[in-house]
């Protein structure tokens, strides 16, 4: 059985990848960004997600970003690098390298675009499993893949021995009620909404892929910790601080506002790729308002 190198689980941030104004990939913010985060208390790091960038990454830089943040992050936390694809073989071409890169384990989003079924993405992720020796975590995100992995599907993938959890991003706590009761005691259950993530972790979920944790990491850290923990009281109170934020964070297109705040707090630079654009003029308020809140700008 693939085991990873740390245990996954708490606040693991889908961390940007910084860019210059002209789009190329902003190394040295980088490295100052993954820095920050493990001083900061974040529990692991996501590179090349949908925060990441995956979609308007090139294979050399999609490699390279992995190869980098391994590298940096020098064992301090887990490294879950994204090698999900809509074409199978894709996903196991990336997933092969992100195994050489010394990953810690691979994040697996459903196919995009082309639908498949739920035996189609049995298949897929079967298929993936069985040619990579990695702890694999698989990604359900209905909202951009155009198509939702049911709890049954997990079922059937959960017995696998390196698929060793889902990151639900549906947004809808029923659902992971669902997933807990159907593969809880199999895979870990990981939160992918950060506004239902408080609620997914004190029934049971195991941490938060989080968007949120880019601009807030030790409170995203501390939320996690008591909301595994199932500290109720204390959870709620962090969250509550953090849900303005939540909400700001996604008043367009994840990643827009995201690395729209980080450069309004000075970690990386304006630069973010077509077909995404910056954010529009008419929501920098509510975000900096959000970012104020919480004493992240002045």
């Amino acid at each position: 059985m693939a085991q990873a190198n740390a245990q996954l689980g708490g606040s693991m941030v889908a961390i940007v990848t910084p860019m210059h104004a002209d789009g190329s990939v902003d190394w040295d913010s980088f490295e100052k960004l993954i820095d920050w985060h493990i001083a900061e208390g974040t529990d692991g790091i996501v590179a090349v997600g949908t925060t990441g960038e995956s979609a308007t990454l090139g294979f050399s830089e999609h490699d390279e970003v992995i190869e980098r943040t391994v590298e940096l992050v020098d064992k301090r936390v887990p490294v879950i690098a994204g090698t999900g694809g809509n074409a199978t073989d894709e996903a196991i071409r990336l997933t092969r390298h992100a195994k050489r890169a010394g990953a810690d384990a691979c994040l697996l989003v459903c196919p995009y675009y082309n639908k498949p079924t739920q035996e189609g993405l049995y298949r897929h992720f079967h298929a993936i499993a069985m040619a990579v020796d990695i702890p694999q975590v698989l990604y359900n995100v209905p909202s951009r893949t155009g198509v939702d992995m049911l709890p049954e599907t997990v079922a059937r993938l959960a017995p696998i021995d390196n698929i060793v959890a889902l990151k639900e991003a549906k947004g809808s706590i029923e659902r992971i009620h669902a997933l807990i009761e159907e593969v809880g005691d199999g895979i870990d259950i990981f939160s992918g909404d950060d506004g239902t993530a408080m609620e997914s972790m004190l029934v049971g979920g195991k941490g938060d892929i989080s968007v949120t944790a880019n601009v807030a990491p030790r409170l995203m850290h501390e939320m996690c910790a008591a909301a595994v923990a199932g500290d109720r009281e204390k959870a709620e109170k962090l969250d509550a601080q953090l849900y303005p934020l939540h909400s700001a964070l996604f008043l367009e297109p994840n990643p827009i506002a995201v690395k729209w705040a980080l450069y309004q707090m000075g970690y990386i630079g304006p630069g973010i790729r077509l077909p995404m654009t910056p954010l529009a003029d008419h929501f920098h308020e509510p975000v900096r308002d959000a970012l104020k809140a919480l004493e992240l700008i002045q």
